[in-house]
């Protein structure tokens, strides 16, 4: 269990998905717990759903707690680093999961000895199957890497990686899911043109993939040998992979990864 007091300062949709895995996981208390978050109504749900002090104000909640998870837009990011720059220091632990926001950008705007992690989360993390990449800052420690894996690890997996592979994952994980629904939406209408209905179409489009999905994770088995379990001499399979091979399946996906993540290098530098 997380024995600093945590401010969550901003609590969109991601935040919030973070703050209900950590208290379903026991990994900190409401009592430990303080959101900062502009919108009213939202603030008002947010305490009576978790039991959370909430308040109107970044610098309140930052000022007594240990850790700050920096949960707002990246467009608001460079007014809320100055805001919390006086109250930040060296015994802080700042946790950033806003896109596109590199550390370096991050520690210059705070004060001096900041310990800061950048984490880059997936919107699977919505139902506990995220995928969260961590890089740490020049400050961070082994320790602080490890907790912010306990936090992220409460909504899906992790990966400590060097910040340069945080677009690649962008690339490959953080714009995935989108891959992911166009082949659920695609099936489904191979489905539907088959005679399927639509509603069973699309549920066992989705189902396939997530039972693909969960026997290459719990197997460990390269995904080469998985498909090869299924494809069978002359068999119904076979048939379908020779024509995905036909519109460049493999080709397509390395080309949008390449493509995403260079956009996000892109978007990055700017």
């Amino acid at each position: 269990m997380i024995k600093q007091k945590i401010a969550f300062i901003g609590c969109g949709t991601m935040g919030e998905v973070i703050l209900k895995g950590m208290l379903e996981r026991e990994l900190a208390s409401p009592e430990q717990i303080t959101v900062s978050e502009i919108d009213t109504e939202r603030r008002s749900r947010i305490q009576s759903a978790y039991g959370v002090k909430t308040v109107d104000s970044n610098t309140a909640a930052a000022s007594d707690a240990g850790i700050i998870l920096l949960a707002v837009k990246p467009q608001t990011m460079a007014s809320v680093l100055d805001e919390l720059s006086g109250t930040c220091r060296d015994s802080h632990l700042v946790i950033s999961i806003a896109a596109g926001i590199t550390i370096k950008y991050m520690e210059s705007r705070l004060a001096p000895g900041t310990r800061v992690v950048r984490v880059m989360p997936n919107t699977p993390a919505l139902v506990g199957r995220g995928a969260s990449a961590i890089a740490a800052g020049t400050m961070a420690t082994n320790a602080d890497c490890a907790l912010v894996q306990s936090i992220l690890d409460a909504v899906g997996i992790t990966a400590v990686v060097e910040e340069k592979l945080m677009d690649a994952f962008t690339g490959l994980s953080g714009s995935g899911p989108a891959y992911a629904f166009i082949m659920i939406e695609a099936l489904s209408d191979a489905g539907v043109l088959m005679g399927l209905p639509r509603a069973t179409a699309q549920r066992f489009a989705a189902q396939t993939l997530l039972g693909a999905a969960q026997l290459c994770l719990e197997t460990g088995k390269h995904p080469g040998e998985l498909k090869d379990m299924v494809t069978s001499p002359g068999g119904t399979t076979i048939a379908a992979v020779k024509e995905l091979e036909k519109g460049k399946i493999r080709d397509a996906l390395m080309n949008a990864v390449e493509a995403a993540t260079q956009r996000s290098r892109e978007l990055g530098s700017s």
